[in-house]
């Protein structure tokens, strides 16, 4: 009962603020640097394989054949010459290590990393991350990473198989764990940048160059499809590159949506946008309850008879269909207006599914159903 009123408060927050926005024309603007990125702008992941030790036997076992051999390769660099058959390696874990380069990174910067096991070993937790170069794509190496590891979770188990575990031991992170020795610099490919849009639109893209020349106060930009806008730099501008592109950076552009509706089944979140339309259809939605109960009725003898005690099973079935009212929707009605029939008939999160479901089958919903 509790979740379905949260359900109905929220759907109903989420009409009024559609509400408000579609009062207020197509959308509010944005800045485009809320909506966009600059080619060549963007985060670079980065990769590299090493070893966790210090761990309180929580590491790979003898059968993690490639944590022995690392091991036994890393002592004979330190001149340290060890058979492979004596290398313990419940205190060691092979893991990989993974972050993303910022943008605009400099030399002596740190970012964070993430450390993930690669054998079987139960949790990380106690170690120290050794020295581990991080390649980018070309296979080059753009940081190192060494620290402690940071594990947002435990494992217990007893002798008998007994265990308890909290979120994931074999996973961490070190913060500000890794080094960066390299830079990637930004250099705009000739005279021309490129604005990038985070979603793809074609209304979008041809207002946000529309943005961007009437900031500037020239035709510099063009959108070459949905998602890309070449500006040419202006003479005045190559010499100020970072200026310039701050400045359309703070152009104002009202982004267009397609309608669309996302539905994650898993957790019963309906997410609707504003743009979603429905043709004439008359909506209704009820439920048939059917209870099962058994029960054992006993039977027992008199005191001093002769008789047994008898156990007979009783079962008992009863049914129960909700009435629902039938909801009618004319041509052209808003998502405010879908939200106000739902509401009247008192659904629940998973009957809300159901219904957008019946309604994309029945050609009513004018919007794209995507099912997480």
């Amino acid at each position: 009962m509790r979740a379905e009123l949260s359900m109905r408060y929220l759907v109903a927050i989420l009409a009024a603020l559609l509400l408000s926005a579609g009062a207020a024309g197509e959308g509010r603007a944005a800045r485009l640097k809320d909506i966009a990125s600059i080619g060549g702008t963007r985060a670079n992941p980065v990769i590299g394989y090493g070893l966790v030790v210090g761990l309180n036997g929580t590491g790979d076992t003898d059968t993690t054949t490639f944590t022995m051999q690392s091991i036994m390769s890393m002592l004979q660099k330190f001149g340290v010459s060890v058979p492979l058959a004596k290398i313990k390696v419940k205190n060691v874990a092979a893991v990989m290590v993974t972050g993303d380069l910022p943008t605009f990174a400099k030399k002596g910067w740190r970012m964070d990393v993430v450390i993930s096991s690669m054998g079987d070993a139960s949790s990380l937790e106690g170690g120290t991350l050794l020295m581990t170069p991080l390649l980018a794509g070309n296979g080059e190496a753009f940081a190192v990473a060494q620290g402690p590891v940071l594990v947002g979770g435990f494992q217990a188990s007893g002798q008998t198989g007994s265990a308890v575990q909290k979120n994931h031991p074999t996973v961490g992170r070190i913060p500000g764990g890794a080094v960066i020795e390299r830079e990637i610099a930004f250099v705009p490919s000739g005279d021309m940048v490129q604005v990038l849009l985070w979603q793809p639109d074609f209304a979008t893209a041809a207002r946000t160059a529309a943005a961007i020349n009437r900031k500037v106060g020239s035709d510099l930009a063009e959108a070459r499809d949905g998602s890309e806008i070449r500006v040419r730099l202006p003479e005045n501008a190559k010499a100020r590159v970072v200026e310039f592109l701050a400045e359309i950076g703070e152009a104002e552009v009202t982004p267009d949506s397609a309608a669309r509706v996302v539905v994650n089944e898993k957790t019963g979140t309906v997410v609707i946008g504003r743009n979603v339309k429905i043709n004439t259809v008359a909506l209704a939605h009820g439920s048939l309850n059917i209870v099962i109960r058994e029960r054992p009725e006993v039977s027992q003898p008199a005191p001093f008879s002769k008789g047994t005690t008898v156990v007979t099973p009783t079962t008992e079935v009863k049914a129960k269909e909700e009435k629902r009212k039938v909801a009618l929707m004319d041509t052209g009605a808003t998502i405010a207006d879908l939200v106000d029939a739902l509401n009247k008939l008192g659904i629940t999160p998973r009957d809300l599914i159901a219904i957008l479901q019946a309604l994309k089958e029945a050609g009513a919903l004018q919007a794209d159903l995507s099912v997480m």
